[in-house]
C-alpha cells in the first residue's frame, strides 16, 4: 500500500514560497522545496508531479488572499478599478519574485480568472465591450505586473536611477534632468500616478 500523505498542498505551497523569497525565482527547484520540508528530492514527487506543478500552487496560495469582490457601485469605474488593482499590488507586492509564474500560469489560476472577471465586469459596466475592453484588461494587467517588477527590482531610489542622472547633460538632457527628480517621487505617487493616466486614457 502507498504511504499516506503527510503534507498538504498548502503546506508544500508555503515552503516553495519560503525559497522563492529568499532565494529568488533561479532558486526554486524540487530539491531546494524537499530540503525546505525536510525529505528526499524523490519523496516529494508522492505529492507533486512536476515543478510545474508547484510554481501553479505558489500562485494559488499568494492569489488566494486577493479579495476579488466587486468594490461597491456607488464609485465611479475608474475608481472601482483602481481598488481592485491596489488589491492585487499589495498581495503580489509582497512577493515580487511570484510575478512570473503569475504571468505564466495566469489563464490555468482560478485566482487570477477571478480577479480578471471581476475587473471585466466593472469594463463591461463603463461600456467598454469587444476589442476595447480587451486591450483595457490587457492594459491593466500589463500594467500591474510591471509596476510591481520595477517598483521591487528597479526602484526610482536607487543606484540606476542615479547612474542616469549623473548623465551628461549635453548627450542626454532630458534623461539627466528627469532622474535628478526621481529621488522626490515614492513608490505609492508612482504607482497611482501611472494608474490614473491609463485611466483617463480609458475614460477618453
Amino acid at each position: 500500500m502507498p504511504r499516506p500523505r503527510s503534507l498538504t498542498p498548502d503546506q508544500l505551497a508555503s515552503a516553495a514560497l519560503t525559497v522563492i523569497d529568499r532565494d529568488g525565482l533561479a532558486g526554486l527547484s524540487m530539491r531546494a522545496v524537499a530540503q525546505q520540508v525536510g525529505m528526499s528530492t524523490m519523496a516529494l514527487y508522492r505529492y507533486i508531479d512536476d515543478r510545474g506543478e508547484l510554481e501553479r500552487l505558489v500562485v494559488e496560495q499568494v492569489l488566494g488572499t486577493v479579495d476579488t469582490t466587486p468594490p461597491a457601485t456607488g464609485g465611479s469605474w475608474p475608481d472601482r478599478i483602481e481598488i481592485m488593482v491596489d488589491r492585487l499590488r499589495g498581495i503580489v507586492g509582497a512577493h515580487p519574485w511570484v510575478v512570473p509564474l503569475v504571468i505564466a500560469h495566469r489563464h490555468r489560476s482560478i485566482s487570477v480568472l477571478r480577479w480578471s472577471e471581476t475587473v471585466a465586469g466593472i469594463l463591461a459596466e463603463a461600456g467598454l465591450d469587444g476589442r476595447k475592453r480587451v486591450i483595457a484588461l490587457r492594459c491593466l494587467l500589463a500594467y500591474v505586473i510591471g509596476a510591481i517588477q520595477l517598483e521591487h527590482l528597479g526602484p526610482l531610489v536607487g543606484a540606476g536611477t542615479q547612474a542616469i542622472a549623473d548623465l551628461s547633460r549635453t548627450e542626454f538632457p532630458h534623461m539627466a534632468a528627469t532622474a535628478a527628480y526621481a529621488h522626490l517621487v515614492d513608490a505609492d505617487e508612482e504607482f497611482h500616478g501611472g494608474l490614473t493616466n491609463l485611466l483617463r486614457g480609458m475614460e477618453a
